[in-house]
């Protein structure tokens, strides 16, 4: 099972070091039934897309409660054993939830398949996009507006092996 953890680019580099995504419990992003539902789509890779947008959108938050984080959204594909993430039945009812898994152990970083990063001139947006999310959470149009700006930049796919790059 593909799963999509939401890390910092420091939360990265920690992970590459030490070799593991973790400790557990890890919260991630999955085909999840409740996924399915609200996404409305059979087509496994949308599926996979929009597990890795929610996966982007609590990059975001990670961020956004972190002043001295770099301003890039960071995703971690990793492959987990079927049944090692496990969603809570509840959250198929909470938008804010849909796709959300929890992992119960760390993650050996051999077993991530790739790494989704925002390139370099998103980071504007990104930083606009944490400072605005409080505001966006408290119904405020234009604070999402701003948060939507982020969203507005696809993440690039890397390699395991350029993550040396990545985390300079």
């Amino acid at each position: 099972m593909r799963v999509y953890v939401p890390l910092t680019l420091a939360g990265l580099a920690r992970a590459h070091k030490a070799g593991e995504l973790g400790p557990g419990p890890l919260m991630a992003y999955a085909v999840t039934p409740g996924l399915r539902e609200w996404y409305v789509s059979d087509d496994i890779e949308e599926l996979e897309y929009a597990a890795l947008n929610r996966a982007a959108a609590a990059s975001l938050r990670l961020i956004a409660g972190d002043p001295d984080a770099a301003r890039r959204r960071i995703v971690v594909a990793v492959d987990v054993p079927d049944g090692a993430a496990t969603a809570d039945p509840g959250f198929g009812l909470d938008a804010a939830s849909v796709g959300e898994v929890r992992l119960a152990s760390a993650v050996p970083f051999a077993k991530a398949a790739a790494v989704h990063a925002d390139a370099d001139e998103a980071e504007p947006d990104v930083s606009a996009a944490a400072a605005a999310l409080g505001a966006a959470d408290q119904g405020d149009d234009d604070a999402q507006f701003v948060v939507d700006g982020a969203e507005d930049h696809e993440l690039l796919w890397f390699g395991v092996q350029e993550i040396p790059g990545l985390i300079r």
